[in-house]
């Protein structure tokens, strides 16, 4: 008899846990999921803006992504902007695969990563390519 109802305790419990769920899953909904689909290293940073704005920019900070499919050197190039002024690029070997969403209008957030303060530009500044979904 103690098994009996031991099982019908169990069953009980687990009917109070799936309708609390229920009731607390609205408050826990996203608004967006993101998708980390690319690190990178910003190409390109010792041509651009990145010494007039390295005491300001801040890892965390939203970058944005702009295709050139007219740019001379290469028709997958993506510019990188912070606030307004340009960083540098997407580098070359890794930007196919952006310069394709951003033109199919998907929409994909950058972000600083990493900043260091080092001799060899390819290692100053990092971000993050996100897919939102």
């Amino acid at each position: 008899m103690a098994r009996k109802s031991n099982g019908f305790v169990m069953r009980l419990l687990r009917i109070s846990l799936l309708i609390a769920s229920l009731s607390i899953a609205p408050l826990c909904v996203a608004e967006s999921v993101k998708i980390l689909v690319q690190s990178s290293p910003l190409a390109g940073s010792q041509y651009y803006s990145v010494a007039k704005v390295w005491n300001e920019i801040k890892p965390g900070d939203r970058l944005t992504l702009t295709p050139e499919p007219d740019n001379r050197h290469d028709r997958n190039a993506v510019r990188v902007d912070w606030n307004g002024q340009q960083l540098g690029y997407v580098p070359r070997a890794e930007n196919r695969a952006v310069a394709r969403a951003l033109n199919a209008g998907e929409k994909l957030e950058a972000r600083v990563s990493r900043l260091r303060d080092d001799p060899d530009p390819w290692k100053r500044v990092e971000f993050e390519v996100y897919l939102i979904l």
